[in-house]
């Protein structure tokens, strides 16, 4: 596994043609990991499901231990398309209709609707965003 990655060690739950699905615990490894931040298996639910990609997914059955990586700058790129990019649209909206509006109740719907549009967008687009996005599966 390369320095610049994220790795959580996890389970095989379903197999399917070219897609693995991995149940992953998150540890308590979580709170001193760098990328915790970046990464959403520290939060909420102690269980994430991620689905795998790979050629090789006839090599895997389920129950298996598998450790699934993934690199840094995917972690970094989701919470800049999550977070600070729609924090980005929210104050340039809001600034540019306080200039535009006379109303500041308007100004606030209007900006609220660029980060709505703005998630609309993002969601016809999550087919290009996960092809960029991709996890590795090796087992234990």
């Amino acid at each position: 596994m390369a320095t610049n990655s994220v790795t959580h060690p996890g389970t095989v739950i379903n197999v399917f043609k070219e897609t693995v699905t991995v149940s992953v615990e998150s540890s308590e490894a979580c709170g001193s990991c760098s990328s915790r931040s970046a990464c959403s298996l520290g939060v909420q639910s102690n269980t994430r499901n991620i689905l795998v990609n790979t050629t090789d997914a006839a090599s895997y059955s389920v129950g298996n231990r598998v450790v699934v990586s993934t690199r840094t700058q995917m972690g970094l790129m989701a919470v800049a398309l999550c977070y600070l990019i729609p924090a980005i649209v929210l104050v340039g909206s809001l600034a540019t209709a306080v200039q535009l509006c006379e109303s500041e109740g308007i100004s606030a719907v209007i900006s609220l609707l660029c980060v709505a549009l703005y998630y609309g967008v993002l969601c016809l687009c999550r087919g290009k965003i996960a092809k960029k996005v991709s996890f590795t599966i090796e087992k234990l």
